[in-house]
């Protein structure tokens, strides 16, 4: 023992000092001090080695881009899931905002009694809402161009209840709704009209051509009392307000209607637990059709997808994890003869698995902090970063035609990122494990041989 303390102090002192730091030596060759696990000594030995020298420099390399890509690869996966978020939220607001959580339509015989039914639903605990509707398609049609819509009526009191509606009006007034011949059209139906609140336009229903006697009394022109805008696309291009009765008599309804739009307070997650009570204050024969079943095919390729981009996104994590592997491979490989002069010296195979843990754990939780950051950032400022790069490429991202929404929606679940945060940490762990193990099982004898 005696002789390899000479030789380590005689040819690697110049070594030693650069990877010990100076601490003072207390203890016997026979009996030398076992500092306890993750004490000082291997946080600085560990920092020594993330700083790599000038001739070490390609392992920094390899160490930075491990850090960019887990920093880039959790800012990924946050800012995407987050905007999907986002995205669901807003969807699912507007289309229960306009269109109802639950649908109420009538079975074995027309809806006449519509006022006793809804008045009944509308006492169910929790229910917002109750309005009934009439629904039909329509030719709209100004001095400029014409498009197919969707007619809806509705009475005035139930259109100033729905806030996305009455909340949103841009133009003219809801005031005197069920007393006028007025409409309430969307802000595209609107421009592609090119029309204003106080325009006419024209409303010919579909099979109204067809007979010359009938043609008169389904072709109607309105006065166009107000435009709304939901900031939804769909709907924005589509919907006209019209007043419940005259809706009853422009589509030849014999006092009936088409259903009633049930608005719940609650969550639109929990509309299960309303399907029996609204049933059963209904008190006649009635199918019922949730927002979920209505838009089922949307929202379940809106998952699919969502699940596949955390899929994909995940790899980044992975490969920049991969790095880490190959980074401290090389790291251990180039410092052998370190490995072995510490062992000489007395430090354990433990103590050496420990630096390189730490060394190879440090690369993951900075880049997995960076990138949580980062996220959070983006996240925060989504709208004013996709104006920028909007402005800046001068071309349209998230038309909103395609996408339905007007601007870019942010949503953070903070379980979510948790699990994104958990996940970057563990893939970071385990691949530090590997290298560390081999860093320890490093026969010195070996390494001082041929290092």
């Amino acid at each position: 023992m005696a002789g390899i303390w000479r030789w380590t102090k005689i040819h690697s002192s110049k070594r030693v000092h650069e990877i010990v730091p100076k601490t003072r030596y207390e203890g016997t060759m026979e009996n030398p001090p076992r500092p306890l696990p993750f004490s000082a000594f291997e946080w600085l030995l560990s920092g020594r080695y993330l700083r790599a020298r000038r001739k070490e420099g390609f392992i920094s390399v390899i160490a930075g881009f491990s850090f960019l890509g887990i920093m880039l690869g959790v800012a990924t996966l946050i800012i995407v899931m987050a905007v999907m978020n986002g995205f669901r939220k807003e969807l699912v607001d507007k289309i229960v905002g306009l269109n109802g959580h639950l649908l109420v339509q009538p079975l074995e015989s027309p809806l006449t009694d519509w006022k006793d039914v809804a008045e009944r639903i509308s006492q169910v605990p929790d229910v917002r809402l109750a309005a009934p509707v009439v629904d039909g398609p329509a030719l709209a049609s100004s001095a400029q161009n014409a498009t197919g819509v969707l007619v809806r009526g509705i009475r005035s009191d139930d259109l100033n209840k729905l806030g996305a509606i009455a909340g949103n009006v841009q133009q003219g007034s809801l005031d005197g709704f069920d007393q006028g011949r007025g409409v309430a059209i969307g802000r595209r139906l609107a421009e592609q009209l090119s029309v204003r609140a106080g325009d006419n336009i024209t409303l010919v229903a579909p099979d109204g051509t067809m007979r010359s006697k009938g043609a008169a009394a389904r072709i109607k022109p309105y006065k166009v009392a107000a435009v709304f805008s939901i900031d939804m696309s769909e709907y924005d291009s589509v919907m006209v307000f019209q007043p419940l009765a005259e809706a009853q008599a422009y589509f030849n309804r014999a006092d009936d209607v088409s259903a009633i739009e049930v608005f719940l307070a609650g969550s639109p997650d929990k509309v299960d637990s309303f399907r029996r009570p609204v049933a059963d204050a209904a008190a006649r024969p009635v199918f019922l059709v949730d927002w979920r079943r209505r838009t089922s095919a949307f929202f379940a390729a809106l998952q699919v997808e969502r699940n596949v981009m955390f899929l994909i996104l995940t790899l980044i994590v992975l490969v920049a994890a991969l790095n880490i592997v190959s980074g401290l491979i090389m790291l251990v490989k180039d410092k052998g003869s370190d490995i072995a002069i510490l062992r000489t010296i007395g430090a354990s195979r433990g103590a050496i698995m420990r630096v390189f843990l730490i060394a190879g754990a440090a690369i993951g939780v900075l880049g997995t902090m960076a990138g949580l950051f980062v996220g959070m950032l983006v996240c925060l400022n989504i709208e004013a970063i996709r104006q920028f790069l909007s402005w800046l490429t001068n071309t349209e991202l998230f038309p909103p035609k395609l996408y339905f929404l007007s601007k870019l929606p942010a949503e953070i679940d903070f379980g979510e990122t948790a699990a994104v945060v958990a996940m970057a940490l563990t893939l970071s762990f385990l691949a530090t494990l590997y290298p560390s193990w081999r860093a320890a099982r490093l026969d010195p004898v070996e390494a001082l041989r041929y290092g």
